[in-house]
C-alpha cells in the first residue's frame, strides 16, 4: 500500500464525510440547492447516509481493500448521479461541485492496491 493511496483515500473519505455531515446538519448552502434541484426532503437523510457509508468504506478499505473498492465505486456512482441531477435541473454552473467530490474517490480507485 503506497503513501499516495493512503493520503488520497483519507482525503476522499474526509470530503465525503464532510458532504454527508453538511446534509445531516442541513447546512443552507447544501440543502437549498437540493430543494432547488427537486430532490425530495425525505431523501436527504438517505443521501447523507450513503455518503457517510462511502466515507467509512474508504477508510475501512485501507485494511480490507475490497471494501474500499466497493465504497469507491458506490461514491463514484453517487456523485455521477449528483451530476445528472444538477444537469437535469439546468443548474450547469453547479456541475463542478459533485465532480470535485468525485475526483479524489477516482484517484483512490486508481491508486488502490488492486490497481
Amino acid at each position: 500500500m503506497s503513501a499516495p493511496y493512503v493520503v488520497v483515500s483519507l482525503l476522499a473519505a474526509l470530503m465525503a464525510g464532510f458532504s454527508a455531515a453538511s446534509v445531516f446538519f442541513r447546512v443552507q448552502w447544501v440543502v437549498e440547492p437540493l430543494a432547488d434541484y427537486g430532490v425530495p426532503q425525505s431523501w436527504w437523510p438517505w443521501l447523507g447516509t450513503a455518503k457517510a457509508a462511502g466515507a467509512a468504506g474508504l477508510v475501512a478499505g485501507l485494511f480490507v481493500p475490497v471494501i474500499g473498492v466497493l465504497a469507491g465505486i458506490g461514491l463514484v456512482l453517487y456523485f455521477a448521479g449528483a451530476v445528472v441531477t444538477v444537469a437535469r435541473a439546468r443548474s450547469y454552473v453547479h456541475i463542478p461541485f459533485p465532480l470535485l467530490y468525485m475526483a479524489p474517490v477516482v484517484g483512490a480507485l486508481v491508486l488502490g492496491p488492486v490497481a
